[in-house]
């Protein structure tokens, strides 16, 4: 079975239990965040995961009580004319954290094993030799003294399809649905396979993989800061 079969996406929490965890790990980010800039360490966090899966709505919970001075938050979309020229790593390298910071990517390098792959947009040769690429450039940055931390929000196909018909319908919310997450839904099954072959070659004891429930976005987006919260009680 794989690791995306074996997730149970029925948990849930309610909607009081919520609120009381979020203000609860807000609060320990906080005080946290002023521990890492102390530390002079820097932090960055990866989020990937299908559309819809609510990783916008766990980066603004993380972010939202937190000093934006020292946090960035980088949605990762198209490379631009000027990227394309370079290695794809080259992009997130000028994005890295100075000491004291945090990172957050809204999707990242881990889009060349994903929709790149998928999409045909990298040759075959190069999407293999990314796994290689990608767990070198991370154990780099780990062993330098950054903590890296991976999450792969998950949802079924059915609660996709029910969030992209409630973004279509909501004029508040469109901006949120285009016609390429149409696309990459009509390959679900593709880009699953891709990111199952992702976890099996990228999951490092340096840089593990975190796997969240986001069926029910306060289940997700508790789990997901009671792990950071977790690390950072034991790196700072």
């Amino acid at each position: 079975m794989s690791r995306l079969d074996e997730l149970n996406l029925d948990k849930q929490i309610s909607k009081d239990e919520y609120r009381e965890k979020l203000q609860e790990l807000q609060l320990s980010l906080l005080h946290f965040q002023r521990r890492i800039l102390e530390s002079k360490r820097t932090v960055i966090l990866v989020f990937e995961g299908p559309d819809a899966a609510g990783k916008g709505g766990v980066i603004k919970r993380i972010t939202e009580k937190l000093d934006p001075r020292l946090i960035r938050v980088y949605s990762v979309i198209k490379p631009t004319a000027e990227e394309y020229r370079h290695h794809y790593l080259w992009r997130f390298w000028k994005k890295l954290p100075g000491e004291g910071e945090t990172a957050i990517f809204d999707r990242s390098w881990y889009g060349r094993l994903m929709v790149e792959r998928v999409e045909e947009f990298c040759t075959e040769d190069e999407w293999k030799r990314a796994y290689r690429e990608i767990n070198e450039f991370e154990r780099t940055l780990v062993e330098s003294g950054v903590v890296m931390m991976k999450f792969y929000i998950h949802i079924s196909k059915s609660e996709q399809l029910r969030r992209f018909e409630k973004r279509a319908a909501d004029p508040y919310k469109h901006w949120k649905i285009s016609d390429e997450d149409w696309r990459n839904r009509r390959k679900w099954k593709e880009h699953i396979a891709a990111a199952e072959e992702m976890f099996e070659k990228t999951d490092t004891k340096l840089a593990p993989w975190n796997i969240i429930e986001g069926e029910f976005k306060w289940y997700g987006r508790v789990k997901v800061l009671k792990a950071i919260a977790k690390r950072f009680s034991l790196e700072f």
